[in-house]
């Protein structure tokens, strides 16, 4: 199994969008790329720790590539939209990608190269991964009509592979 966390805006829908992915075995909703030790969500939302609401994916590499997880983070939000997405504002809401792997980093920064100057998805480096509060996790099976700034339409495409 190989691990790697992306942040594309609130973090309910990104997990719930990676979770319909075939080879996603656990998706884990969490904080990460600040500097204040175990962050609260209402730390988070007063801005004051730097970290990003982050989804921790871990996959088997034997069933999906992690150039089709990048498919799959690039189709699910807008790389071009600077510290938000949607209604959500704030770095907490960056796109960024969190590699664990030297080969993850290398293929990411491949990517974000070719899609062009307009991407402001960043890479940081994989530190501390914090665990979000019991009740973000799985969030919208739990609240089917929970917001989201993820349509429908992505979650049916990446379960159908079509994105």
């Amino acid at each position: 199994m190989e691990k790697v966390s992306f942040g594309a805006g609130c973090f309910w829908g990104v997990e719930h969008a990676f979770k319909q992915l075939s080879g996603v075995s656990k998706t884990t909703c969490g904080y990460q790329g600040g500097q204040t030790d175990n962050p609260s969500y209402e730390d988070i939302c007063r801005k004051e720790t730097g970290h990003a609401e982050v989804v921790l994916v871990e996959f088997d590499s034997n069933a999906i590539s992690f150039d089709r997880l990048l498919d799959a983070f690039f189709f699910m939000h807008n790389p071009t939209e600077l510290n938000r997405q949607g209604p959500d504002v704030g770095s907490q809401y960056r796109s960024v990608i969190f590699p664990t792997t030297d080969e993850q980093k290398q293929i990411s920064q491949n990517r974000i190269e070719s899609l062009g100057p307009t991407i402001v998805t960043t890479i940081e480096e994989f530190g501390p991964f914090y665990d979000a509060e019991t009740y973000h996790q799985k969030y919208l099976d739990k609240n089917p009509g929970g917001y989201c700034h993820i349509g429908p339409h992505v979650f049916q495409a990446l379960k159908s592979g079509n994105y």
